[in-house]
């Protein structure tokens, strides 16, 4: 025998079961006008629809698209923590426009993931403010992304962020690394920080050293230090490629110099590195003391200082130290690329 209820059944609305609509509408209206900022000449089409239609550049006889896509990681714990969301979508563009410029890209265009249990516009408006920042200093449009309004996925308070970058690049201009040999230049370019790497090992010495992050360090408060976003090599980079050929770029991140710069390397190369041609930045030396970690495990783990890694030909090694000084870098002279003996390591920091 069947039996009815005894009340109407619930009303049921997206919004009863945690997604609200219009916030995730209130925010993409926002987001218009940031993105607009960031727009080139090539772009068709950008945010709200379904798909964002961008042309290619003038000028190259055989373009190549060059892709990168990657996150901001556990830094972002560190930034919940602190309630602060306004340079993390920074490190997101950051970290994706880095990598394909090793390969001679010029950044075209960004996408960006937002995934969250409950849409807080305002948050979300900071996160967004961020990456529209870093795509123009990245000379890059942000024509597009998504929001995803997921309960019961992630804990209050907390978001993940993915990006995607397309750039291009001259098929003939493509940087590769075939062309470095023994005797090239080094150079190193500064990090603003650890960048996006190795932030659960932070947040580890964080915890065993009891660390304020609200605590004075070097007139600035620890956990701003340890936020400051990752820095955009862009702009300088694609001068100097213009100016004088450029060998080989690798972006120094997750696995640090020892397993990064070995990525352009061929097998019978290594990189010979001067410790000593660049002093250890106040926030590593806090992180090693207070975390009582080794050299090699600091090596592998963060930038140490340096963030990215330029090789030149050792004639045109000042010249490219001087013009990337004048467009705002700090530039060390690491060392010098070697032929590699048998059971030697590709990369060498002593």
């Amino acid at each position: 025998m069947n039996s009815s209820p005894s009340h109407p059944a619930q009303t049921l609305s997206y919004r009863d079961a945690g997604v609200d609509i219009d916030a995730g509408d209130a925010l993409v209206e926002r987001i218009k006008p940031l993105a607009r900022r960031t727009l080139r000449p090539e772009v068709l089409g950008g945010i709200g629809g379904f798909g964002a239609l961008v042309e290619l550049p003038k000028g190259y006889r055989e373009p190549v698209l060059i892709s990168g896509t990657d996150g901001v990681g556990t830094k972002l714990m560190l930034a919940f923590r602190l309630n602060k969301h306004d340079t993390v979508g920074i490190d997101l563009v950051a970290m994706s426009v880095n990598d394909i410029l090793v390969q001679g890209a010029e950044p075209l265009y960004f996408l960006d993931y937002f995934a969250c249990g409950r849409l807080d516009v305002e948050v979300a408006e900071q996160v967004v403010a961020g990456i529209a920042l870093g795509c123009e200093l990245a000379g890059c449009a942000l024509i597009g992304g998504e929001t995803a309004e997921m309960p019961g996925m992630y804990p209050p308070g907390e978001y993940d962020l993915a990006g995607f970058a397309v750039g291009v690049a001259e098929k003939s201009r493509l940087i590769t690394g075939r062309d470095i040999r023994p005797g090239d230049a080094v150079l190193g370019l500064a990090s603003s920080g650890p960048h996006s790497n190795g932030y659960s090992l932070i947040r580890k010495v964080l915890e065993v050293s009891g660390a304020d992050p609200a605590g004075d360090f070097h007139g600035r408060p620890l956990g701003k230090v340890l936020l400051e976003p990752t820095r955009i090599y862009v702009k300088p980079l694609l001068a100097l490629m213009k100016e004088m050929p450029v060998k080989g770029l690798a972006h120094i991140t997750g696995g640090g110099i020892t397993e990064n710069v070995p990525r352009i390397l061929a097998d019978d190369l290594t990189a010979r590195i001067d410790r000593a041609s660049w002093t250890l930045p106040p926030v590593f030396q806090w992180l090693q003391q207070a975390g009582n970690v080794a050299d090699a495990e600091m090596l592998r783990t963060f930038n140490c200082g340096i963030g990215m890694a330029v090789v030149v030909d050792r004639d045109n090694a000042d010249a490219a130290a001087r013009f990337l000084t004048d467009r705002g870098e700090t530039v060390f002279h690491l060392g010098e690329i070697a032929a590699r003996q048998a059971g030697e390591a590709q990369t060498v920091v002593s």
